[in-house]
């Protein structure tokens, strides 16, 4: 049996992003990331809150069941321990976090998932995302709606429908089992990196045989070279094979959980009455946020919202088009107007004749035509004007043609 962790845990606040929301958490047996929500006031908070409750799961469980219920009971009262944080606190009204979580048990490991960071497999040269997004738009590909490749740049592709906070007071977490055996390579992640490296990336940074910290540095870097618009961290498992004296690496916490809350000191003055319906309904949040209600009245506002949104884009499209082709068909016709202001001397079938138009061309399409043939020919002109007509006489103006043929026949007739 595979019995041996070589698990990291790194995280970086960005290049945008002023303070890190993310917490993550690379242990014995249990490896979480929780990324945090509610805007400058809350995210952290509540990534930290979650992950410092559900690092208490962390421990040796004999069977992948028995890890599955402890991972839903430790998010459940992480859940709890934000409302109860939210009621003590209002300022952190809205504030929530997404988890995703892996409790190693021997030869399988067991998984808990709400909101949108991701855990992959990495087996045998192939990646596979595990978890499903609990967003806006997944429920749109889900439904066949949209498809993945619309998905990556949809408006709303950061709109959570799950979250752990103060809105819901039993969130729907989805937790299952899995096989693992050595050579397994597990990756959990905040939406910060798969916002930036795509899979294929994410596959050639996994497959290459370094160690967990160094493959886990490197996707960082990976993300910084791509603007890192958001927080992003990551934790790495590998799963290798048992090894005499072998001992898992020391537990280690980074983001926002790895430093002390900064209300921690104020917990101890709680109000005399609670209120459990205030953690059910609360206030909008003052700050930013990216998660929405998961109702099926919602659900359908927001597809009619982007129904609406489509039909405004395919509008303007169509207006957009339009005036395109009109102003092109303008410019064309000015432009023709132009070229049959201008007049040149040339030849027709052995006479000197003159041509209104320019003597470029648009493909097959001629900008010039014949104007006057006149009746002398080029025969009567001496080699150097015969010479002169054959390559064209440029003239500004009807008139200044008809006195270039009077030239020439005057000077042939001599």
């Amino acid at each position: 049996m595979a019995e041996v962790n070589r698990a990291v845990a790194v995280s970086h606040v960005g290049k945008i992003r002023s303070n890190n929301q993310d917490s993550g958490y690379a242990g014995t047996e249990l490896f979480v990331v929780a990324d945090g929500m509610g805007g400058h006031a809350g995210g952290d908070v509540a990534s930290a809150i979650a992950l410092q409750r559900i690092r208490e799961a962390d421990r040796v469980y004999a069977s992948a069941e028995e890890a599955e219920f402890s991972l839903q009971a430790a998010l459940i009262a992480a859940n709890a321990q934000l409302a109860e944080t939210v009621f003590e606190h209002p300022e952190l009204t809205g504030m929530g976090t997404t988890v995703s979580a892996i409790a190693r048990v021997g030869d399988q490991v067991a998984l808990a998932h709400i909101g949108d960071s991701r855990i992959y497999l990495f087996r045998e040269g192939v990646l596979k995302q595990v978890s499903t997004d609990h967003t806006f738009v997944q429920r749109l590909v889900d439904s066949g709606r949209i498809t993945e490749e619309e998905a990556m740049v949809h408006p709303r592709r950061s709109v959570l429908m799950r979250v752990l906070g103060d809105v819901d007071s039993h969130p729907e977490i989805d937790t299952w089992s899995l096989d693992t055996k050595p050579g397994d390579r597990w990756l959990i992640c905040s939406d910060g990196l798969t916002g930036v490296v795509k899979d294929p990336a994410l596959s050639s940074a996994l497959a290459v045989p370094d160690s967990p910290r160094i493959v886990a540095e490197r996707l960082v870097h990976m993300t910084l070279e791509g603007g890192a618009p958001d927080n992003v961290t990551v934790v790495i498992l590998d799963i290798a094979d048992d090894e005499p004296g072998a001992t898992p690496s020391a537990p280690v916490t980074v983001g926002s959980a790895a430093a002390p809350l900064a209300f921690e000191q104020e917990l101890g003055r709680s109000r005399a009455l609670r209120l459990p319906s205030l953690r059910l309904h609360p206030r909008p949040a003052a700050g930013p946020t990216h998660f929405e209600p998961d109702s099926e009245d919602y659900l359908d506002e927001l597809i009619e919202e982007d129904a609406r949104r489509a039909r405004r884009r395919k509008l303007t499209w169509l207006v957009g088009s339009i005036l395109v082709v009109l102003l092109l068909a303008l410019g064309a016709f000015l432009g023709y107007q132009w070229t049959q202001s201008h007049y040149y001397v040339g030849v027709q079938d052995g006479r000197v004749t003159i041509y209104q138009g320019v003597q470029q061309g648009i493909g097959p399409i001629s900008l010039s035509h014949v104007y006057d043939e006149t009746s002398t020919t080029v025969d009567q002109l001496s080699n150097y004007d015969r010479q002169q007509v054959q390559q064209t006489i440029n003239a500004e103006s009807l008139a200044e043609a008809q006195r270039i043929v009077k030239q020439l026949t005057d000077a042939g007739t001599q």
